[in-house]
């Protein structure tokens, strides 16, 4: 039998358990059903009752055991490089403002950017707070970060897509360039596609990785479009293994290789990145006048306000509505009633007796 017990509080699924002083501990579940809370507990149980210490490394390496299957553990490994000497072997409370001054004026020396220095603090940040969740430490301590820089506008325009795709000489490299620009999805959910996900009767693609129990954002089932479709029909004929961005059989880990050779080729400045081409396709997509709810599924955001946060600027009606209320001229506007009324007669005036007098209705001349 387990040391804990799964119960039910406020409508929540909740699992408890005692420690070895006998202080009784409880954690609530995202479990929505019973089945969900048993699959659920014994991986929560686990990291929660681990003999983890209060070290920065110790609650990292936590962090990293309960998010094993979700993409940012990936990207884990590498900011740890850059925050492991100063911060790895304090303690959680020890941490200090000079300390994260310092780290910031290590890294500016090294040549990092104010944007990747905020990356790393807020990550450590992230860590800490999630440990203050799992209970293993009582309260996070301030990280204080640099401000990071506004991000510059860019996105490639239809003429650069149809360019770059032309550009890339590598087939795995044209075929993602092309999956990439007709789902609008993510790096990782296009390198872990699997043809079993690629409906051709249907004409539809499912981002959705099957085996991934947790959330995992910015993944839809979306139409296959005429150009995809071809280039997934041709690539099939020789597929070698179950992914469909592969390379002699295997799985493709990174295409920036591929995509920076291809834009050379195609006279693109600057880099081009995964997330550029996704970002592209919802551009095209909201400059074609195309819903915000519409394109919001097809990004698979969860809140459309997400995306009308950032895509909503470039559809041609936007605020097309708010500039026609400030015409002020005497036609008014197509796009609203006029408002406007015409001036009050001005009155007329006669020299009479005392001078200067309006003329009245009742004056005679």
């Amino acid at each position: 039998m387990p040391d804990y017990r799964i119960g039910r509080l406020k409508g929540r699924f909740v699992l408890t358990w005692r420690d070895g002083q006998g202080q009784r501990h409880r954690y609530r579940l995202d479990a929505k059903d019973a089945r969900g809370a048993q699959i659920e507990a014994p991986g929560i149980y686990a990291t929660l009752t681990r003999p983890w210490g209060t070290k920065v490394s110790d609650l990292w390496n936590a962090y990293l055991v309960d998010h094993a299957d979700r993409a940012i553990a990936a990207n884990m490994p590498f900011t740890w490089k850059a925050l492991r000497e100063r911060f790895g072997g304090m303690t959680f409370d020890a941490i200090t403002i000079e300390d994260c001054r310092a780290h910031t004026a290590s890294r500016r020396q090294k040549g990092i950017k104010d944007g990747t220095i905020s990356t790393e603090l807020g990550r450590l940040r992230m860590v800490l707070c999630w440990a203050v969740k799992r209970r293993l430490i009582d309260r996070a301590p301030a990280i204080e970060r640099p401000t990071a820089p506004t991000r510059k506008e860019r996105h490639l325009t239809r003429a650069q897509c149809s360019a770059l795709i032309g550009s890339a000489t590598m087939p795995h490299v044209k075929l993602y360039i092309v999956l990439a620009l007709a789902t609008a999805g993510r790096n990782a959910a296009l390198l872990d596609l699997t043809w079993d996900r690629c409906n051709f009767e249907r004409g539809e693609i499912n981002l959705r990785d099957p085996d991934m129990t947790r959330p995992h954002k910015g993944r839809a089932i979306v139409p296959m479009n005429r150009t995809v479709r071809a280039a997934l029909a041709e690539a099939k004929t020789g597929a070698l293994s179950d992914h469909v961005i592969e390379w002699a059989g295997k799985r493709l880990l990174s295409v920036k290789r591929g995509l920076k050779s291809a834009a050379v080729v195609a006279g693109i400045k600057g880099s081009v990145s995964p997330h550029l081409l996704r970002h592209s396709a919802a551009v095209h997509m909201a400059e074609a006048g195309i819903p915000m709810e519409e394109i919001a599924q097809y990004l698979g955001h969860e809140d459309v306000s997400v995306t009308r946060r950032v895509y909503a600027r470039f559809s041609p009606t936007h605020l097309r509505k708010a500039a026609a209320v400030l015409d002020y001229d005497q036609s008014g506007s197509t796009n609203q009633e006029v408002t406007s009324f015409p001036p009050p007669e001005m009155p007329k005036y006669v020299v009479g007796a005392t001078g200067i007098e309006p003329v009245t209705p009742t004056m005679s001349r």
